[in-house]
């Protein structure tokens, strides 16, 4: 799935997005640290012999372990990096209407996720969003009714991007 031309970020995007695929559908949000694979094996040499051929790239994810459930805007609120962590990617599910369910939405937020799941016209959708320190991300989206096909898009997820970079300010 992944190519030496690809950007390493939207590799990793692939990557981390294909590994949450394997348990297949209904999986929890993950979210993963991405380091500096130089920074870690001079921290821990005897790291290279887990990473392997990862060992050569430029960035290692870490999975971050108890995510807060709750509303992602909130979840994503309460997050900060320190400053060995040159970025991180969010792999989650989402359900997506078309803009004419617009005029639909309930005004109580309680009802909102009832109707959405629930509405004829939902897609099912896992998105990967990968974002850097230095302002670079990448993204890309798997659609459940054809679950083969992965796209590539950095604009699939605009608000995740924004979120995300907000982690670290």
């Amino acid at each position: 799935m992944t190519s030496p031309r690809l950007p390493e970020l939207t590799e990793v995007v692939l990557e981390l997005e294909e590994y949450v695929a394997a348990a297949g559908w209904n999986q929890p949000r993950r979210l993963y640290a991405l380091a500096h694979t130089t920074d870690l094996l001079a921290y821990d040499p005897s790291l290279s012999e887990h990473l392997g051929d990862a060992a050569s790239r430029p960035l290692t994810p870490i999975e971050q372990e108890d995510l807060p459930e709750g509303p992602l805007e909130q979840v994503l609120s309460t997050i900060g990096w320190p400053a060995e962590v040159e970025g991180c990617v969010l792999v989650t599910e989402l359900v997506l209407l078309p803009p004419s369910a617009e005029e639909e939405i309930p005004y109580e937020d309680y009802e909102i996720d009832v109707w959405a799941t629930t509405h004829p016209e939902r897609q099912d959708v896992r998105v990967a969003v990968a974002v850097t320190r230095s302002g670079a991300y990448s993204s890309c989206l798997r659609r459940r009714v054809d679950d083969t096909e992965v796209v590539v898009d950095p604009d699939v997820a605009d608000a995740l991007v924004d979120g995300l970079f907000a982690t670290f300010l």
